[in-house]
């Protein structure tokens, strides 16, 4: 394992700039940059009282719809205001580079999406769709919530929620083996912005190793994946992304450039 903690090394430039079939796992660490409040800094203000328990899981749903609408709804309007950064628009450029790319990311926030990021498989859902509880339909209209309830679907009538994957929730069976498949073809898996504790999408890059890929670290913070990764960037998304791209195309503008 190699450990760096200033600018990309030109082997690891050259590790990226050679790979064919490349993965990126991404964690909150990648939107805080963009000052993006994390799940549980998010429970501050006038949430501070509450447990996650009682405002992400189906069964709070089921107890308290209304309250849990309107701390999802607040977390999505906070999201208007703030806006991709760099690490976000560096991964664009790394797929507009390489030939087969998927990015994996386990944040809701949507913000790769409107980087331009394209391949993608958003493991936990995404925060600004919302769906039916019922059918899991996504419904993009619907009429101001009545008095005490949350809105309900157009089509059936059931209460609408968000879709994001809460505590008690399996992640959604298509996205996770998409992810899986690529972990276990590519020849590289850079890992950036994530504790590498939550399963599981924890076990991906082990995963990837064990077929036989290289894996890039990226985090400030040592992780349990620090121990196994063959190389450490100690360093924030936002300044180490940018740096890796740079370092593997010279010529590359951020966030532009054809493949």
């Amino acid at each position: 394992m190699s450990i760096s903690t200033a600018s990309t090394p030109p082997a690891l430039a050259a590790v990226l700039r050679a790979a064919r079939r490349v993965v990126v796992l991404t964690g909150a660490g990648v939107s805080a940059e963009s000052g993006v409040p994390t799940f549980r800094d998010a429970l501050g203000g006038l949430w501070a009282r509450y447990d996650p328990l009682e405002i992400a899981t189906p069964s709070a749903f089921a107890r308290q719809p209304r309250l849990v609408w309107d701390w999802y709804a607040e977390r999505r309007d906070a999201l208007r205001l703030v806006e991709p950064n760099s690490g976000h628009r560096a991964l664009v450029a790394i797929e507009r580079r390489v030939g087969d790319f998927l990015l994996v990311t386990q944040n809701v926030d949507g913000l790769h999406a409107r980087a331009g990021s394209r391949s993608m498989v958003e493991l936990h859902g995404n925060l600004a769709r919302v769906r039916c509880s019922l059918e899991d339909r996504i419904v993009d209209r619907w009429d101001a919530p009545p008095g005490d309830e949350p809105p309900r679907c157009p089509h059936c009538g059931a209460f609408l929620r968000p879709d994001v994957v809460w505590f008690e929730e399996g992640l959604p069976a298509e996205a996770l083996a998409r992810a899986e498949d690529a972990a276990d073809r590519c020849d590289l898996m850079i890992v950036a912005g994530t504790s590498a504790e939550v399963l599981p999408a924890a076990a991906l890059p082990l995963r990837a190793k064990r077929a036989g890929a290289r894996v890039i670290e990226i985090n400030p913070d040592a992780t349990p994946l620090s121990a196994v990764a063959d190389h450490v960037l100690r360093a924030p998304s936002g300044e180490a992304l940018p740096s890796l791209v740079a370092a593997a195309w010279p010529d590359a503008s951020e966030g532009g450039g054809a493949k």
